[in-house]
């Protein structure tokens, strides 16, 4: 297993790399300047090759512009470079006759891979702000696109988390890397994700599927599946061109990649509008269904950007229609932030606006709302049909949430009014609910579904998190012939059936049962947001309700900051409405508000408003005391599904009766091909949560709290501390209760609401108070370790008068070091009592210890690793008692002290002691007059001297170093047995000062 370390995850990627074509380089091998990151020569030579009728100095100029961007930091300046590398730069001259040339050149060829250098190179050495050595680098044509950040697979204290936390440091530290960086990938093997080199690991993501139809299932290689799914030349540089943008949020960059399912999605809507635009085609370009919250609105803009381009498209004019304003806003403010990807965008505020925009002949992006494509009221009546506003073929139309319901035929229905003013343009639609096989209309308009995204593979990816629903149902007091009319209301009819619509409202809004779901709601959210941190939105019938349940809520004690977001007629509206009317700059500040996790606004109440299109991640809980249905229904549960930190669900409380709604919109969604549930129901998740508890009981020998409490305290210091022993028997049964405590606490915080859970709290604080003395143990805190944990412990409500003792503080962990370990220590590890709590402390401080003294000693440090190793074995395999084993142990940590002493009483530095060892013990054939310590600090510094960079990789300084330390042994060791001795020096020195001049 020696050779099962970090390199072993690199060296795999190699291969498959180089399966693909790519050209493997080591890192001191390439020609360059190590404070530079590009091979210019390999970019100039591909310039030449690729630009031969440019001379030499525009060649020249080209070079510098490619390798020096504007920006005043590093965000700044990667996006002025992504610009020259996806958009090519103009470069002109003159001729020896003053006659001026011009031509627009680009670093890599896009539309033919092999026609570009694609090397990959490890151990990268980079001087800057500090020197650093990456790990896997890919030039393509010298630059240096995409950094590779690998951890060992098979080390089980490092993870991707700590490969995307050296990430930071090199953004700190070579700061000149990241200019040039497209895609950074960090990997330990087993999980692999894909990212932008400045974005928070929740952003990261996997690449599963090869070819956009298949998913791979196989999570224990996904490096295997991310390299051979990205890295193929040309899927690559696709997804370099087109699929990473850079948004400008007021100066700040965030820049964003795409995931795999819209990488593919994309790609297949490409690949239909090629085939399908009219004239050859019939214009369907066909309908792409990703659910809600996987980022539809990034889809419509790359694909926006890769339609424009398209030379078949002949300089498109594209068409994003919404069908409401609030929608209408919410994309094209979307668009507006993916400038780079999509150029200027405009907007018709108006049909007149509208009309005048799609009149013209140039190409570009437009924004409206279905509705503006209305029949016009004229001086002499209304239009009888809409007028035809322009021919062209190269028209395409985008429909956000393409349903049936927006496109009917009927005379004068807004399908036919697009088809009348824009006869000749072709349809792709985007939807993050089915479409079924009813939706005749919507397949007339767009074609068939070419690309599925669906809930169940959006959360197995964590694109989205699970939703819960929980029902709650206060009756409503309405006569039985409106319930049966409601269920013949078609989703999109709602407010326009007015004898149904009135009557449930006044049902809804009647004064006791609104004080009732007030109380509810807000015993509800408090109980939540005791274990999971979070907002939550209210939905009413109308804004007379809304109004009616701020009041109600409100009035109550322990009610958090909250709003009422709606719409706003002074004319109409009461003027006890008046508090809750907001000006357009005013709904945009309260909308950052609630987005913000950390501000005190903590619910809103909505008619439907913020229902689609509105992305606050932090929100978790949505009360629903309105009638919806369908797609409608679909879209605002989606709400709570965004991902946000540790969020581990969201969850949708009925109110109102919408359990029917929601079965109707799951037989829809799973009839029209797709997997997993809307919802889960609450039920499930309480039985689940329950289910877990008893597991981890078990895992704890079913301990009875009442019991417990009976305990004196030197009974409850005795108990605690045997089940922590006892769960520290092995690694095994230490990871299988860390996994599932964590089960058990993501599902309490999920359903802390229902009183069903109540009753085992105070026994889930015990076990959570033993795992945290168990985490303490067997990881220490660290830096690498911190995250923002949405989901809070329920220790602080449990036996508050009768603690666990804290086995953590009792043995100061904290400050336990080996260098401390005096006769104290070793008086407390053989007392007896916790043995495995003792082998297990002392397994850490000497395993700290070994990292630290491994490269000052290697010969003795992997001797005492391998003891170490030995008796921990014979220790689990159960050969070896506990009694035994700290025995053992001590001895070894005893071996790092005596290191210590000897160190001192000898005169040397920490790293001269290996050499004296190692001189020591061939001092019967020395011929050295004096202490050896005088020949040790010799050839030390000879050693020290001679050092280079990457010195172990080259020849040439490794004989330097043999040479100078043969001429100091030259005479004082036997010419038989100098050759050995120096091949031992060279090795000792190799581990040693293997990452001069990084070391410290």
């Amino acid at each position: 297993m020696k050779t099962m370390i970090e390199s072993a995850v690199q060296k795999a990627a190699i291969e498959w790399l180089q399966d693909l074509g790519f050209t493997y380089k080591e890192g001191n091998s390439l020609t360059r300047d190590l404070k530079k990151v590009v091979l210019e020569d390999d970019l100039r030579k591909f310039l030449q090759n690729t630009y031969q009728d440019v001379p030499a100095t525009a060649i020249n100029e080209a070079l510098a512009l490619f390798t020096h961007h504007s920006g005043m930091d590093t965000d700044h300046r990667n996006r002025d470079f992504h610009r020259k590398m996806t958009q090519g730069i103009s470069i002109t001259w003159k001729d020896k006759n003053d006659k001026e040339f011009a031509k627009h050149i680009y670093p890599i060829n896009y539309a033919e891979p092999e026609k570009n250098s694609f090397v990959c190179a490890d151990e990268v050495t980079i001087i800057g702000k500090n020197t650093r050595r990456t790990d896997l680098i890919i030039f393509i044509n010298g630059l240096p696109i995409i950094v590779f950040e690998f951890k060992n697979m098979f080390a089980q204290e490092v993870g991707v988390d700590n490969a995307h936390g050296q990430i930071g440091h090199y953004l700190l530290d070579i700061p000149q890397l990241w200019d040039y960086n497209a895609l950074t990938i960090i990997s330990d093997g087993r999980e692999a994700l894909h990212g932008m080199y400045n974005s928070s690991l929740k952003w990261f993501a996997p690449w599963k599927s090869l070819d956009g139809d298949s998913i791979e299932r196989n999570i224990d290689l996904q490096l295997e599946t991310l390299i051979k799914g990205l890295f193929p030349k040309d899927i690559l540089l696709n997804y370099l061109k087109n699929f990473i943008f850079h948004e400008d949020h007021n100066g700040k960059i965030i820049k964003k990649g795409a995931k795999y399912h819209q990488f593919w999605g994309i790609n297949k809507a490409v690949e239909s509008a090629i085939t399908n635009i009219r004239p050859n085609g019939d214009g369907r370009l066909g309908v792409i269904w990703h659910t809600q919250g996987s980022g539809k609105s990034i889809s419509m803009a790359i694909l926006t950007g890769i339609l424009r381009q398209l030379p078949e498209m002949k300089n498109p004019t594209i068409v994003i229609q919404v069908d409401r304003s609030d929608l209408d806003l919410q994309l094209y403010e979307s668009f507006v932030l993916c400038k780079d990807l999509v150029g200027d965008v405009q907007h018709a505020d108006t049909t007149d606006e509208l009309r005048q925009l799609l009149s013209t002949d140039g190409g570009g992006v437009i924004f409206t709302t279905i509705e503006k494509f209305r029949l016009k009221e004229l001086e002499n009546g209304k239009e009888t049909e809409h007028p035809v506003l322009s021919e062209r073929y190269n028209l395409i139309i985008m429909a956000d949430e393409a349903h049936r319901t927006q496109y009917g035929f009927n005379d004068g229905g807004f399908a036919q009014n697009i088809r009348r003013a824009l006869p000749n343009a072709s349809f792709i639609g985007f939807t993050g609910t089915p479409v079924d096989g009813k939706d005749a209309d919507t397949q007339q308009v767009f074609g068939k579904t070419i690309h599925t995204y669906d809930i169940k593979q959006a959360v197995e990816d964590g694109a989205t998190v699970p939703i819960y629903y929980e029902p709650k149902m206060v009756p409503l007091n309405i006569n039985a012939v409106y319930a049966e009319e409601l269920d013949q209301v078609d989703e999109e009819e709602e407010e326009t059936t007015h004898t149904v619509w009135a009557a449930i409202e006044d049902a809804a809004g009647s004064e006791e049962r609104v004080k009732t779901v007030a109380a509810d709601i807000l015993q509800h959210f408090n109980a939540r947001i005791e274990t999971l941190d979070g907002k939550a939105m209210i939905v009413c019938m109308s804004r007379r309700n809304c109004v009616k349940m701020y009041d109600a809520i409100t009035a109550l004690k322990g009610c958090p900051e909250i709003a009422v977001i709606m719409t706003s007629n002074i004319g109409k509206d009461p003027v006890s409405w008046n508090e809750h009317v907001r000006t357009k700059d005013n709904m945009e500040a309260i909308k950052k508000r609630f987005r913000t996790p950390d501000d005190p606004l903590k619910m809103v109440i909505v008619r439907d408003m913020w229902l689609t299109g509105f992305d606050a991640p932090c929100a978790h809980t949505m009360y629903v005391d309105k009638i919806m249905k369908g797609h409608n229904l679909m879209q605002a549960i989606a709400r709570v599904n965004r991902v946000f930190e540790d969020k581990p669900n969201g969850l949708v409380v009925d109110f109102i009766g919408i359990s029917g709604f929601l079965a109707e919109a799951t037989k829809k969604y799973t009839g029209s091909g797709g997997e997993g549930k809307p919802t889960i129901d609450m039920d499930v998740a309480v039985e689940m949560c329950l289910q877990q508890f008893a597991t981890v009981k078990a895992l704890m020998g079913d301990f009875d709290v009442e019991v417990f409490k009976d305990m004196k305290e030197s009974e409850k210091l005795k108990w605690s501390n045997e089940l922590v022993n006892n769960l520290l028997q092995s690694d095994p049964i230490t990871d299988a209760f860390l996994l599932e405590e964590r089960k058990l606490t993501e599902l309490v915080a999920m359903t802390n609401s229902d009183k069903r859970i109540w009753e085992i709290q105070e026994e889930v604080g015990i076990i959570q108070k033993i795992r945290d003395v168990i985490r303490k143990i067997k990881m220490p805190p660290g830096p690498q370790r911190q995250k923002n944990d949405r989901i809070k412990d329920l220790i602080s409500k449990s036996i508050q008068s009768q603690k666990i003792v804290d086995l953590a503080e009792m043995y100061d962990l904290d400050k336990i070091d080996i260098s401390i370990i005096d006769d104290r220590f070793q008086a407390m590890v053989k007392e007896k009592g916790g043995e495995n709590i003792k082998v297990e402390l002392l397994r850490r401080i000497i395993n700290d210890e070994l990292k630290v003294r491994m490269v000052k000693n290697i010969r003795k440090m992997t001797t005492l690793k391998e003891e170490l190793e030995k008796v921990l074995s014979r220790y689990h395999k159960n050969s070896l008692d506990s009694i035994a084993a700290i025995k053992h142990l001590l001895d070894i940590a005893t071996e790092f002290q005596n290191d210590d002493i000897r160190t001192k009483e000898l005169g040397l530095t920490e790293d001269e002691l290996a050499f004296y060892d190692l001189l020591s013990a061939n001092e019967k054939i020395l011929n050295q007059t004096g202490p050896v310590q005088d020949l040790v600090h010799r050839v030390v510094a000879l050693v020290k001297k001679n050092l280079q960079l990457d010195w172990t990789k080259k020849e040439d300084a490794r004989s330097a170093i043999r040479l100078a330390v043969k001429k100091e042994l030259k005479g004082k060791v036997p010419f038989s047995e100098l050759d050995n001795l120096l091949k031992e020096v060279l090795e000792q020195a190799e581990g040693q000062y293997k990452d001069w001049p990084m070391m410290g």
